[in-house]
């Protein structure tokens, strides 16, 4: 079963949320609920790419997914609201109005990022963090150039979405070999118009999502993260093994995990090995 609960973020925005199952009923000898999972997606980004993880999370604990501002069924406010402190307070309200504090965070990149920026302010509302391919590092003017220039690339509209799966996954010059998985990743974001496929969120608010954090390093909020944490990396994504293993070290409570033959998208490329990589510390947190 999926319902969708929606959740008034920052400024007023209407946010929806999707719980992947019937919230689970206390463990045997317990009267204490299920604890809580808030899962929060990437940029471009939405909900449904976790129902894999939420629906198995979902076996012991109350998994629910955010679609955040500008993304999936969420309101797509103007770009003025897109800041960083935006996302957090929406997340945070997300965790209150849902009951679900204090939670486990799991991020996916940018997702990520909001998850540690939250548990450092409010760690009352977060007993532990999973960031997944997410850097602390700043990447600077030049990546933004390179997404603003990349969106220009795009072919849309699309004609079908078996169109999207093929630029995506195929003929995207982003893409050093074909990629599947990539290619069902974004056909989960097209909705269809009158001409044709296209994404539902605005490329330029999520560049100006982006603009926010693209420029700083966020090493600071990140060695304010008191509850336990695990970075998790693929071999061939976006995070690399050095800056990983110092995001580690920097944390008070840190590990780390890598998933092997997985890029960016760790949970969608290799999903049994993204479980098996992270039920592990889950079960650590979720029993101390």
């Amino acid at each position: 079963m999926v319902r969708r609960i929606d959740v008034t973020g920052a400024g007023g925005v209407r946010l929806a949320a999707w719980e992947f199952a019937d919230p689970p009923k206390p463990r045997t000898g317990e009267s204490e609920p299920a604890p809580g999972v808030l899962l929060l997606h990437g940029l471009m980004g939405r909900a449904s790419h976790w129902a894999s993880t939420a629906r198995w999370l979902s076996e012991r604990h109350r998994a629910v997914a955010l679609d955040q501002r500008g993304h999936g069924q969420s309101d797509k406010p103007p770009a003025t609201e897109y800041t960083r402190g935006a996302y957090v307070e929406d997340a945070e309200a997300a965790l209150e109005q849902l009951g679900l504090a204090p939670a486990v965070l799991i991020g996916h990149a940018m997702g990520a990022l909001t998850a540690w920026q939250l548990a450092a302010k409010r760690p009352d509302l977060v007993h532990g963090l999973i960031i997944c391919d997410m850097r602390a590092s700043a990447l600077g003017a030049a990546s933004q150039r390179e997404w603003t220039d990349w969106f220009k690339a795009w072919p849309v509209p699309f004609a079908t979405l078996a169109d999207v799966r093929k630029w995506f996954g195929e003929d995207d010059p982003w893409v050093e070999r074909p990629n599947p998985a990539r290619g069902e990743f974004y056909a989960e974001v097209m909705a269809e118009s009158e001409d044709g496929w296209r994404p539902v969120f605005d490329p330029g608010q999520m560049l100006k999502s982006r603009e926010t954090w693209v420029y700083d390093a966020h090493w600071e909020e990140l060695a304010q993260v008191r509850c336990p944490a695990l970075v998790v990396r693929g071999l061939d994504g976006e995070l690399g093994r050095a800056e990983s293993q110092e995001m580690v070290r920097v944390l008070p409570r840190g590990k780390y995990a890598e998933v092997a033959d997985a890029g960016h998208l760790v949970h969608y490329d290799r999903p049994d090995a993204w479980r098996a990589a992270v039920e592990p510390f889950l079960d650590g947190v979720l029993t101390s």
